[in-house]
């Protein structure tokens, strides 16, 4: 009996441990997510003031984490607040409620990383005929869709008796990508071989996106694809591994700053010259020493 009480306040004492860690790390990622993320969404409305309609997928990426952040700022305050027998049941059903829009923002996510990808698809693929559709109310009316589609899980959740269906159709939405993900990139790839006409520029850095996001979709994402499919195969809800890969989500919006960053012109080229030079610097130092 003794052993089993040394047991259990072991694990009590871990899981304390790893929702602080979790918890200072969620901290940590709103710090630094929320002005940034802030400040890009600034600079990308300019360039659409002037026509120009690349950036419109990427906004609407960044207003989804701006709002996964915002989620965060509310849970991370509903979890660690004092609250009494009156209170939870109130507390209970907003951290329900802001627990769905923050999924319901990693799904757009999802969404306008798609359109992301196939936009950079389809310029190097179908340039003449992206071309002539390439129009602020054929994106909008995109955006549209891409918000309005995870809506459809995120309130089927609340019936009981379609809660399993409801995890069907999250679980597709979000596995879906995943293929489209890997064709782009294929596609693009097998484009650019036989295309003389795209700057060496371009091709680095619409190739750079696309390995980009599959790498955050693969590394962040699909985690907690698993643990749905999990959920859904063995009828068993695990807080803990919800918790840890609801983790690796909340990583997605300082991710896609670096996607943004990647996206500027100009910014594949930096990098890689910055590397050479770090390569060069290391080699010379090294003839020296010799």
């Amino acid at each position: 009996m003794d052993n089993f009480t040394t047991i259990t306040s072991q694990n009590e004492s871990y899981m304390i441990s790893v929702r602080f860690n979790m918890h200072v790390a969620t901290c940590i990622i709103i710090t630094i997510g929320l002005p940034l993320t802030l400040l890009a969404i600034y600079s990308l409305y300019s360039l659409v003031q002037k026509d120009n309609v690349a950036p419109i997928y990427v906004i609407n990426l960044l207003i989804s984490d701006l709002i996964q952040l915002c989620c965060m700022i509310v849970l991370e305050a509903l979890r660690y607040r004092e609250k009494t027998d009156e209170e939870r049941l109130m507390y209970s059903l907003i951290w329900d409620i802001f627990l769905f829009i923050h999924l319901d923002g990693v799904m757009v996510s999802v969404g306008f990383m798609v359109c992301i990808a196939l936009e950079r698809y389809l310029v190097i693929a179908y340039p003449l005929w992206y071309r002539s559709r390439r129009t602020v109310k054929i994106s909008v009316v995109v955006c549209v869709f891409v918000w309005v589609l995870p809506l459809v899980p995120i309130l089927t959740f609340h019936v009981w008796a379609r809660k399993m269906v409801s995890f069907t159709l999250l679980t597709v939405l979000l596995l879906l990508p995943f293929p489209l993900f890997i064709f782009f990139l294929g596609g693009t790839l097998k484009a650019l071989s036989a295309s003389r006409s795209v700057p060496t520029e371009e091709k680095r850095r619409i190739v750079g996106i696309l390995v980009l996001v599959l790498l955050i979709y693969t590394l962040l994402f699909l985690p907690f694809i698993i643990f749905l499919f999990s959920v859904y195969i063995q009828y068993e809800f695990d807080h803990f591994r919800f918790t840890l890969t609801l983790m690796f989500l909340k990583l997605s919006p300082l991710a896609d700053l670096v996607l943004y960053i990647f996206m500027r012109k100009g910014s594949i080229d930096k990098l890689l010259a910055s590397l050479c030079c770090c390569r060069m610097d290391s080699n010379d130092d090294n003839r020296s020493s010799v």
